[in-house]
């Protein structure tokens, strides 16, 4: 329903679809999903295209009156950090590998669990998923600093054009006033990074929190001498890290490298069948039977 209204009122503004993201800005791609009904649109966005499209605020109204995410379950081992993303104040977090949830796009956050559970499963999972950003995303969201190790952004999940939207989605969310991403780089040596993810969540009247992950299982501590400890060592990774605005320069540099990665793979497979096709015909004609050519015999010249 919400993506109907936005194609009425886009249209009725003489608006394409890329036209719209170009304004907004965001990627063509995010428009055409929000208006198919497979992607959940942020407060932001259906703000801004009331602003855009001149609707007097029909779309932000429908957006506050949909129930985006019904009768979601999380695993039963998550539920707990699930709760705390409800009410914390903080959240800081360093990922490695894989694109945090909080961020995650459903087609990464799908592809990423096809890995492990399918069919209804699946889609639950992924529902529950987009169904924690709504408060990080939303007006007046809590603050959310996450620094990415390289890899998050190097690790194909779903493939080029999952990744190339997946990057689109990192820029567009880090321009938010309550989300700042870094990015600390592969290769210096002097960047000391934790064993594995971590987060650091301050909840109401300051309660603090250590969580980590391993395989179907949360870790939680709410040792103070612990938390500090790894509390100092994030800030000086932080420190270590790429600036904001430098973290984005790389985010859209590896978003660029994932927009060519289909046309240059398309290309490479051409000039590969290409090449198949010229040694097929080279063996054939090595192939082929020869026949003796008649020659004609020269004249014999009148004395």
């Amino acid at each position: 329903m919400f993506g109907e209204v936005l194609r009425h009122f886009r249209e009725a503004a003489l608006l394409t679809q890329e036209g719209l993201a170009r304004q907004i800005p965001c990627d063509r791609s995010h428009v055409a999903r929000v208006e198919a009904g497979t992607r959940v649109p942020q407060e932001s966005f259906a703000k801004k295209c009331d602003e855009l499209l001149g609707t007097g605020g029909v779309l932000l109204r429908l957006w506050g009156r949909i129930d985006w995410y019904p009768q979601v379950e999380h695993p039963d081992w998550f539920r707990r950090r699930a709760e705390m993303d409800e009410v914390a104040v903080t959240l800081r977090e360093y990922q490695e590998r894989v694109i945090p949830g909080l961020l995650q796009t459903s087609d990464y956050a799908r592809a990423l669990s096809s890995r492990y559970v399918s069919g209804v499963e699946l889609e639950e999972r992924v529902r529950a998923r987009m169904s924690r950003q709504q408060r990080f995303l939303a007006d007046g969201g809590p603050l959310y600093i996450v620094v990415l190790d390289e890899s998050c952004l190097r690790n194909v999940v779903g493939g080029p054009d999952v990744m190339r939207d997946q990057c689109a989605h990192l820029l567009s969310v880090a321009r938010l006033p309550n989300i700042r991403i870094q990015v600390a780089p592969a290769g210096p040596l002097e960047i000391v990074r934790p064993s594995g993810s971590m987060s650091l969540i301050t909840l109401p009247e300051g309660r603090q929190w250590l969580y980590s992950e391993s395989l179907n299982r949360g870790h939680f501590t709410n040792d103070p001498a612990l938390y500090e400890r790894y509390n100092q060592f994030y800030d000086v990774l932080r420190a270590d890290a790429l600036s904001a605005p430098q973290s984005a320069a790389l985010i859209h540099e590896a978003m660029e490298r994932y927009e060519h990665y289909g046309p240059e793979r398309a290309r490479h497979s051409d000039l590969g069948q290409e090449q198949l096709q010229r040694r097929q015909r080279r063996q054939l004609h090595r192939n082929s039977p020869r026949y003796p050519r008649r020659r004609p015999r020269p004249r014999q010249q009148n004395p």
